[in-house]
């Protein structure tokens, strides 16, 4: 199992996983159900049955429940009626392997990020591609957007984590990690965290970025994060956002 998404009614969980045979599921969470399961197939036959025909690397559920969108290793990203699992649109034009999915909060526009180094914008309700965001060096790790027209993303060995601002068609870029940067999260519309294989975390705020261990607003919130070591850390972000108290481990 490569990833999953609950609806927005906490009603549902959508799964998917590395098996050709069994791509993507639908399970129901009171009952622990299986909904309904679309089968995959044999790579460049994706038009011809509904799955993906390789790895399901990465999902995302639009916020009003309506849509769910999965990509794969395969260059694709299928977009997926989440009521009927019934497959709408096929959307083609990364060069490698999708690696990052995220609706925007409120709307049907979808962001996906791929290891070709670039972000892409999508309308989902339009079946339309919109415009290429180009900076990172290196393949994109993670991706993660709100309500804001902006997304975030993880730049893995580049080193850089970068807020793209759409509407101005610019892009800021945070550094402070010494290793790859491999996860990214909007903790609200004006902070993030960020994970890297230096053993380090990284609290930012939007244009202004601070070292390691306290980037940078309003509230205590939870980030917990795993690790080759085992363990679950749980982090709790301190007061303005400048600093992570560390809570306790959960041992895996």
């Amino acid at each position: 199992i490569t990833c999953l998404v609950i609806s927005p009614d906490d009603k549902f969980i959508f799964s998917a996983s590395k098996d050709g045979a069994l791509i993507k599921c639908k399970w129901e969470v009171e009952s622990g159900k299986k909904l309904c399961v679309v089968p995959g197939g044999k790579k460049g036959t994706e038009e011809r049955h509904m799955g993906h025909a390789s790895h399901v690397l990465c999902m995302a559920i639009s916020s009003d429940g309506k849509y769910l969108a999965t990509g794969d290793r395969n260059k694709l990203i299928m977009i997926w009626d989440t009521a009927t699992c019934k497959r709408l649109h096929i959307f083609t034009g990364h060069r490698d392997a999708v690696s990052g999915l995220s609706f925007r909060k409120g709307t049907h526009q979808l962001y996906s990020a791929s290891h070709d180094r670039c972000v892409k914008v999508w309308n989902v309700a339009e079946n339309a591609y919109m415009e290429t965001l180009f900076g990172h060096q290196d393949v994109i790790t993670g991706l993660d957007s709100l309500s804001r027209d902006c997304c975030v993303t993880a730049g893995g060995r580049d080193g850089t984590v970068r807020l793209w601002k759409i509407p101005e068609e610019s892009q800021l870029v945070f550094c402070g990690h010494q290793g790859s940067i491999d996860c990214i999260q909007l903790i609200n519309e004006e902070h993030m965290v960020s994970g890297a294989d230096d053993g380090r975390l990284g609290v930012g705020v939007w244009g202004s970025p601070l070292p390691s261990l306290g980037w940078g607003a309003q509230q205590s919130l939870l980030s917990a994060p795993g690790s080759h070591s085992g363990n679950v850390k749980l982090w709790k972000c301190g007061e303005g956002f400048r600093k992570l108290e560390r809570l306790w481990d959960i041992p895996l």
